[in-house]
């Protein structure tokens, strides 16, 4: 739903994920099945629907009616839960078509043997679509609207499932139990299990799941996106409304990509388009369950980090050792504390122990409460402390853990900067005691590792949301006609490619065409010594793979030498251009991405740019404190400020130069497939193309 001055206005998801009637088709007495389970689910204190059985089996449940058949049932109900066989399936939806219900719930597979064309999925798809049923699944858990009070899955969730600010949106239905039915720490507004999506995908979720008052945290456990467009408007909705999205998104690589398809039809699609998606909109994408869980948990404290690194404390001085090892490793800064918030530490702490962070807190043990809970404090109100950690291991009923968590509780209730506890194992967190904490408001991570990364992504989250006032340039009026008439004949030479890029603001070298000796010796002339002769052939896309460039040629004789060396092996034209003065090599690059459009990379060039793997990607168009984000994230960028003795390269030039080549690629949707600019030459003079590549859709 959204709502207007409080008052709720109708979601089209209503009758699937709020319905004021629920017929469970299926339903059974036989415990252990999924009958059995649906009435157990919808059976949980709180369920506000009105919920009706139907099995032409039985005449009566727990000493409720069963009826059956949906037709025979007092009421058209908002939804039908449907726990039945595959070969039962296409029956009852046709079923609910007819009784006009107007969303189903499908735990099946929908996969039938020695199945007709169309299969049974695609069956069931066209006709849901085609009378605007709502369907969660097929292959699915099912879901639970805790935010309303309803709970539908086969699987019935344990006792304690509760109330809380997370939803949690899934392609996995093991990843909806990981979290829903074993970590005790969650509250959920919403959890789906949204499987096949048959008819509802998780863009439409991610719209529900934001309208809920309670949703703080939105954590989405991807195989593929169906409807691209309507997840880029979800998405820009939770970045207008300031709630974390987290998302982990498999099928990123090739090998399980594959099996993505044959696990639920999904279509993996590329990840470097994903990553760019997630950046435009600020999605925090982690690697794993270890990092999503723990995201989620970090976020669901509903505390924004503040400028600065990390602090964090311990009762070990191995363990604070290991933090910051890996601190370093994973690239997390650490606040660097100022010398009263020392002289505070040292003036708390047992001689020996070192007024630093991380912080050793840990002495003879004399006063060791007071002790804790005053260098907490003094870490946590530090001006470089963006956030802080208790890194310490968690016990039930043993005094000391019991203690650390109440410093954590009176510490975070005198900061607005998010305070957490983390367990130094990853394993070591589902404890009474850390879930009576987290439930408390101070949220528990689990495993100082993945705590870390998790981290480094809402840190970079923060960072990047600070990106403000960037406009993407206006794109040159006329350019995109200009260029659609030449590229309507074919692809684009590395001339002409050149040429586009300067239209659109990129500076490109110099360069003139010769067809004879005689054009060529005119044009090096004219481009000034020493310069580089290319061939320019059509159809030779890579001419360094066949000895088509000659470089560093410094006077007419080396010119003609060379022009006749290509002329005989390669043909007559040639591209004659100065050499580019020393400098690092970068590459741009450009790749249309069947679900989200044009996606750009900026990466290391030259010889680099397949060994090093170092490229990061982004939705055009954008303007150049974008661009820069993403130079600085390179794993290069530290050559752009000079090293050994060379001067420091013009990095808000490679910037605007980005940002040019991104509103080109903007402009021209639709007009080219791919486009490589590789090397640009960047220094302290500027940036310069002087390579380029553009193929026409």
């Amino acid at each position: 739903m959204t709502c207007e001055k409080g008052i709720p206005v109708a979601h089209k998801l209503d009758r699937l994920l709020r319905p004021k009637s629920v017929a469970l088709v299926g339903a059974s007495p036989k415990e252990g099945s999924v009958g059995r389970g649906m009435i157990t689910s919808t059976a949980m204190p709180g369920t506000p629907s009105r919920v009706y059985f139907v099995n032409p089996g039985y005449d009566e449940i727990d000493g409720q009616k069963c009826y059956k058949s949906l037709r025979a049932l007092p009421e058209v109900v908002d939804l039908a839960v449907l726990g039945i066989a595959n070969a039962r399936l296409e029956a009852a939806l046709d079923e609910v078509i007819q009784c006009g219900i107007g969303a189903a719930t499908i735990f099946a597979s929908g996969y039938v043997e020695n199945d007709a064309e169309p299969r049974l999925t695609a069956r069931l798809s066209a006709k849901a679509k085609a009378n605007g049923i709502a369907i969660c699944g097929g292959n699915c858990m099912g879901f639970y609207h805790m935010d309303f009070g309803l709970r539908v899955c086969g699987f019935p969730p344990p006792a304690w499932i509760r109330k809380g600010n997370v939803a949690f949106l899934t392609h996995s239905g093991s990843a909806f139990s990981a979290l829903c039915h074993t970590d005790r720490r969650f509250g959920f507004s919403l959890a789906v299990s949204a499987g096949q999506e048959l008819a509802t995908n998780v863009a439409d979720y991610l719209d529900f799941a934001l309208d809920i008052p309670a949703t703080k945290v939105v954590g989405l456990f991807l195989e593929t996106v169906r409807d691209p467009q309507g997840f880029k408007a979800a998405l820009a909705k939770a970045q207008r409304m300031g709630i974390p999205v987290v998302a982990l998104k498999v099928g990123r690589t090739a090998e399980s990509a594959a099996l993505a398809v044959s696990h639920s039809g999904a279509i993996a699609g590329n990840h470097a388009a994903y990553q760019a998606l997630f950046e435009r909109y600020g999605v925090i994408e982690v690697a794993n369950m270890d990092d999503l869980v723990n995201a989620l948990h970090l976020f669901s404290g509903e505390r924004k980090l503040a400028p600065g690194g990390i602090a964090t404390i311990h009762d070990s001085g191995g363990f604070r050792e290991l933090v910051l090892d890996l601190g370093l490793e994973t690239g997390v800064p650490f606040a660097k504390i100022a010398r009263e918030t020392e002289a505070k530490l040292a003036s708390r702490l047992d001689y020996g122990l070192e007024p630093i962070n991380p912080l050793d807190a840990w002495g003879t043990g004399n006063d060791w409460e007071a002790i804790f809970e005053d260098c907490l404090q003094a870490l946590v109100d530090d001006p470089d402390t963006a956030l802080a950690s208790f890194c310490v291991e968690a016990r039930d009923g043993y005094f000391l853990s019991a203690s650390y968590a109440d410093v954590l509780r009176r510490v975070a209730q005198r900061t607005t900067k998010p305070v957490f506890y983390t367990t130094n194992v990853g394993s070591n967190a589902n404890l009474d005691l850390t879930t009576r904490l987290a439930h408390d408001g101070v949220p528990v991570l689990s495993g100082v590792a993945s705590m870390l990364r998790v981290v480094k992504a809402a840190m970079a989250q923060r960072d990047r949301a600070a990106l403000v006032d960037d406009p993407a340039a206006t794109a040159p009026q006329g350019l995109r006609a200009k260029w659609q008439q030449r590229l309507g004949t074919g692809d684009l030479s590395e001339a002409e490619a050149l040429d586009l890029l300067a239209d659109y603001g990129v500076p490109v070298v110099a360069h003139f065409f010769a067809e004879t000796e005689a054009e060529a010796i005119a044009a090096a002339d004219k481009a000034g010594y020493p310069i580089v002769l290319k061939t320019a052939m059509p159809g030779i896309l890579h001419k360094s793979d066949v000895g088509g460039v000659k470089l560093g040629l410094a006077d007419a004789a080396a010119v003609r030498a060379a022009y006749a060396d290509l002329a005989n092996r390669l043909g007559p034209r040639v591209l004659v251009m100065p050499m580019a003065g020393k400098g690092i090599e970068i590459s741009f690059g450009m790749t249309r991405d069947e679900q989200f459009g044009p996606v750009v990379m900026v990466g290391a060039g030259g010889v680099l740019i397949e060994m090093m793997k170092d490229r990061r990607f982004s939705l055009p168009p954008f303007g150049p404190k974008e661009a820069r984000w993403q130079i600085d994230r390179l794993s290069l960028r530290p050559l752009l400020d000079g090293k050994r003795g060379a001067r420091p390269a013009d990095i808000d030039a490679l910037s605007r130069a980005f940002a040019a080549f991104s509103v080109m690629v903007a402009d021209l949707e639709g007009l080219v497939s791919e486009m490589d600019v590789n090397p640009l030459i960047v220094n302290e003079s500027g940036a310069v193309a002087v390579d380029a590549l553009a193929v026409k859709r």
